[in-house]
């Protein structure tokens, strides 16, 4: 049969991708897990890594910050220290329990900083009109900076004595400074409004947190079981175990995966693979939770336990995903342990120089420097980047396509060129005898067919068994007994039956094992140039029997191919089969280049070379098959993933379902994720040096540098959070 005959399972050679753990290696789904409702951003993270640091016991640390979770590698009797270390920063440390998600974090009340931002308002206006004593504009002033800085003054002080110039430790020193030089309204307004930001930050954070967490939403809490004698109650999901039996109705969502036993009906499958149709189900096939039935009442058999659903892997490996830090995250994290020490060491220097040199007033620099100290901090800058993955990780979600991390997101935007196999990935991999040859003037057809079918019967590759599935019903007796079976890998099968061995494989088998003769050569290269591939049964007389099958192409796969190129990315088919079959294929379709009769390591090597070339590089394939040359390529895109744990857990990319026009959609989304980082880092910078510039002359202030600080981490969130309805 073609060269891709008989390919086997390469589960030990699946690519795992860079940085599939958090840092050194840590597995998260091993480590203890610590919510931190306060932990919101990149401060508290380095004032507990800088607390726990160093302590005996513990061997890593990971931070989520959009889940507000500490992952933990420990000995374990250090883990009441670490929980005590983290409550003398002020924090509010719990252990959490469940496997995903993260528990809710109470409503803050909001009329504190309504009263408080009165306050201010009402102090700037007597300051503003001169009316009243002084006396008043400080009560008021101090009323509002009481309702609304304490918390700041609390994790300022904290962050001073770490020695970490935070947002809050900046924000202490900027309004007591304006406090001790007079400038009490102003001081109230600063930090009213800094909390009114940091309200508001915190509720688009809480959308993000919510983007992946909604996925939960999709799986009820309770499913109907049938008990042990035989009545049916309702049970949380969460309790029911392996085997049971569930009913699950008309307009009901699926709670667990399982295996269809009892009725017909169609399922809305989107939330698990994004596709817009129905799927139909009949006994035998696989249910996933989270799907919605449409029609009649189904009874199934649960084949996972709610933990290990599909879905729930799939938000696992999201979670997991968020932690695989892209190329321009490092950068950005890198340049603010650079940035944040130099915008203070020049805040330092406009303070101290201008009065010395005799250029102004020291109150005047010093109200510049308080200023400065209020922009410096880099909240805008370091969010920027992990927001805007985690929503183009979701966004992936909903649509199908699971990424594995914004190493891929970041990489899919530099693709070059992609790479596809053409056995299950262009086409629907289900081939079909179109035609038969019988070679053999001594030995009937039936005989030649039963032959066939022994051999056929033991392979797994898809060409053998539809010659299995299609002659099979011709021979409704029992299988020949096959002796001294063995793959040539690549080319087809072998075996004895009735002491006489007997090869079945394609025409490069053929050549090796048996004389190809003119007329046979003129019928398998006849049914080549149409674009069929050839299978052909051998035995010590020379080539029996041939048999001419072809493959179908799936829905989709040309307008894909067409949507590539409009991108500007080069096709490439990558495949087993004969030279003229893959041609006819990759006509149909618009490939861009072709070669054919590749053995896996072959397909693996050309990978390889093409990478080696500077050529920027993806592999789309079935994610088991076609392993060598996923792990060799930039980006490994596993197909139709959709119940497959080892495509789920080890591919760089999986599309759920076998809809190739996901691939332009997810080229689309790393392209537009990448513009949105890119928006967000000239963001984040631009406005902060506008600020600084009109600091040094003269027109910034307290209130200014305020909105510069917060209001640009809004903006950031705000336009991260636009790839989470973006039309792809």
């Amino acid at each position: 049969m073609s060269a891709e005959c008989c390919r086997h399972d390469h589960h030990s050679q699946a690519k795992v991708p860079e940085q599939s753990t958090p840092a050194s290696g840590m597995d998260i789904a091993q480590a203890t897990a610590i919510h931190i409702k306060e932990m919101d951003c990149p401060n508290e993270e380095s004032l507990i890594r800088k607390a726990l640091s160093g302590q005996s016991g513990i061997q890593n640390l990971h931070f989520d910050l959009l889940n507000r979770v500490l992952y933990l590698q420990h000995s374990e009797e250090v883990l009441p220290a670490v929980l005590a270390s983290i409550r003398q920063l002020g924090f509010n440390p719990e252990l959490q329990r469940a496997a995903t998600g993260t528990a809710a974090t109470p409503a803050k009340p909001w009329w504190p900083l309504a009263l408080a931002l009165l306050a201010a308002v009402a102090a700037e206006a007597l300051a503003f009109a001169q009316l009243g004593s002084n006396i008043w504009q400080l009560g008021l002033a101090m009323l509002a900076i009481g309702l609304t800085g304490l918390t700041t003054y609390r994790k300022g002080w904290l962050a001073l004595r770490h020695l970490d110039f935070n947002i809050n430790a900046l924000m202490s020193i900027a309004v007591s400074g304006a406090i001790l030089i007079g400038e009490w309204p102003e001081a109230a307004m600063v930090m009213a409004l800094f909390a009114l930001a940091e309200r508001i930050e915190a509720a688009s954070f809480d959308r993000a947190r919510q983007a992946v967490q909604a996925l939960l939403k999709l799986v009820p809490e309770q499913a109907l079981v049938q008990q042990d004698d035989g009545s049916w109650h309702t049970q949380l999901a969460s309790a029911v175990a392996l085997g049971a039996r569930v009913r699950v109705r008309p307009g009901e969502r699926v709670a667990l995966d399982g295996v269809v036993r009892k009725g017909h009906s169609s399922l809305d499958q989107a939330p698990i693979t994004g596709e817009s149709l129905p799927v139909d189900k009949a006994p035998g096939d696989a249910l996933y939770a989270g799907s919605i039935n449409q029609q009649q009442e189904l009874e199934y058999e649960v084949t996972a336990v709610a933990k290990d659903s599909t879905l729930a892997r799939i938000i696992h490996a999201i979670e997991q995903a968020q932690s695989r830090r892209a190329p321009t995250q490092q950068w950005v994290d890198r340049f603010a342990r650079i940035y944040t020490p130099a915008v203070l060491l020049l805040a330092l220097l406009i303070a101290l120089l201008p009065p010395l040199l005799g250029w102004g007033e020291w109150l005047e620099w010093l109200y510049r420097a308080l200023v400065l100290l209020v922009i410096a901090c880099p909240c805008a800058l370091v969010i920027s980047t992990p927001i805007t993955l985690v929503s183009a990780l979701a966004r992936g979600a909903r649509l199908g396509i699971l990424i594995k991390g914004g190493i891929y997101l970041e990489q899919g935007r530099h693709l070059h060129s992609i790479a596809l196999d053409k056995t299950g990935t262009l086409t629907a991999g289900k081939p079909s005898m179109t035609d038969a040859a019988w070679l053999a003037e001594a030995l009937s057809q039936q005989h030649l067919t039963a032959l066939t079918l022994a051999l056929a019967s033991r392979s797994d590759h898809p060409l053998a068994q539809a010659l299995y599935r299609d002659l099979q019903p011709q021979a409704p007796y029992a299988l020949a007994e096959v002796e001294g079976f063995s793959v040539i890998q690549g080319q087809g099968v072998t075996g004895l039956i009735d002491g006489q061995r007997y090869w079945l494989g394609n025409p490069a088998l053929m050549a090796q094992q048996a004389t190809l003769t003119p007329g046979v050569q003129q019928q398998l290269l006849r049914w080549q140039q149409q674009g069929q591939s050839t299978v052909s049964l051998a035995g010590p007389q020379g080539v029996l029997a041939c048999y001419a099958l072809s493959d179908q192409l799936k829905a989709g796969s040309r307008e894909a191919i067409a949507e590539l190129q409009q991108l500007g990315l080069r096709t490439l088919m990558l495949s087993g089969d004969n030279h003229q079959s893959a041609a006819s294929i990759a006509a149909q379709v618009g490939i861009d280049e072709v070669a054919a009769e590749l053995l896996p390591e072959q397909k693996a090597e050309q990978i390889r070379q093409r990478v080696a070339q500077g050529q920027r590089l993806a592999m789309v394939g079935d994610g088991i098959n076609d392993a060598p040359a996923l792990a060799s390529a930039q980006v490994g895109i596993a197909m139709g993933a959709l119940g497959t744990d080892v495509a789920i857990e080890t591919a760089d990319v999986a599309l759920m379902d076998d809809d190739l026009r996901k691939l332009p959609q997810f080229i689309r989304l790393c392209r537009r994720t990448w513009q949105i980082l890119l928006q967000n880092i000239i963001l984040a910078l631009g406005l902060k040096l506008a600020i600084l510039l009109l600091t040094l002359a003269g027109g910034g202030s307290l209130w200014l540098a305020v909105f510069a600080d917060m209001g640009t981490s809004l903006l950031v969130v705000a336009n991260s959070l636009r790839l989470l309805r973006m039309r792809l």
